[in-house]
């Protein structure tokens, strides 16, 4: 197996998950009813619990402790996706943000659980039975504020999905790695998750009386080549600034 493909997997996955956890959780007392206030919070603490997990795998291949890699490294030792680095903006934002990055972590994890690499699949199914209620209350919402909602809140929610959905293809950017990957069995690669996804995608965007807008997707590509939009490192200042004051402090 190709140890270095699957390192880059590993980190690419729990990068994602560690910003977007810190992107969610700045809903914390901001949520627009108390409901959404805890389920962004609640999912923002899964999210870094898979973080978690996935640097811990990490570890275990020889790469640093997962404190050190997830707060000691800048923006050009990221792997993540572009779609995670953006600020929270409005709810219709992140709500299809949301509903976007857990669709595709859904059918990636689901993915995962045929994955050659052991400890990977175990996870997988762990995480899968997670994010289902992730996506279930995603796609709640998006029904609830499209074809079940009023004028302004379905216009607001297609506004968010115009934006939104082109940045989304940077989940599936694909790295020189990808064919060791997929020749490994590590993973069934990122064209076949993108299909999915689309697929899955359009069922409930066109159930939401919605529409996908189209998408020139490539200019968002560049994160998992460490080339990040303007936000990534005023968050990583943000979300380090307690480890940095003292990185050796036992909590």
């Amino acid at each position: 197996m190709n140890k270095e493909a699957l390192k880059n997997l590993l980190y690419r996955m729990a990068d994602d998950s560690l910003i977007i956890a810190h992107r969610n959780s700045e809903w914390t007392g901001l949520g627009p009813i108390l409901e959404e206030d805890i389920a962004f919070s609640s999912i923002a603490q899964d999210k870094l619990g898979h973080a978690l997990a996935l640097y811990s795998l990490l570890h275990e291949l020889g790469e640093a402790d997962p404190d050190i890699i997830a707060f000691t490294r800048n923006e050009k030792q990221f792997f993540c996706a572009q779609l995670v680095e953006y600020p929270i903006g409005e709810y219709d934002f992140s709500l299809v943000r949301h509903f976007l990055f857990d669709t595709a972590e859904k059918i990636r994890y689901e993915l995962l659980q045929q994955s050659s690499y052991e400890p990977l699949a175990k996870l997988a199914k762990k995480v899968s039975s997670e994010i289902k209620y992730h996506t279930f209350h995603a796609e709640t919402w998006i029904k609830q504020l499209g074809s079940n909602g009023n004028e302004e809140s379905k216009a607001r929610i297609q506004s968010a999905l115009n934006d939104v959905y082109p940045i989304a293809f940077s989940l599936f950017e694909k790295t020189s790695f990808e064919d060791a990957i997929v020749a490994d069995g590590i993973f069934v690669g990122e064209e076949t998750l993108q299909l999915r996804w689309v697929e899955r995608v359009t069922s409930i965007v066109t159930a939401s009386g919605l529409t996908l807008p189209s998408a020139d997707y490539s200019v968002h590509y560049g994160g998992r080549n460490h080339y990040h939009t303007e936000y990534l490192q005023p968050l990583l200042d943000e979300m380090t600034v307690v480890f940095q004051i003292d990185p050796s402090a036992e909590w």
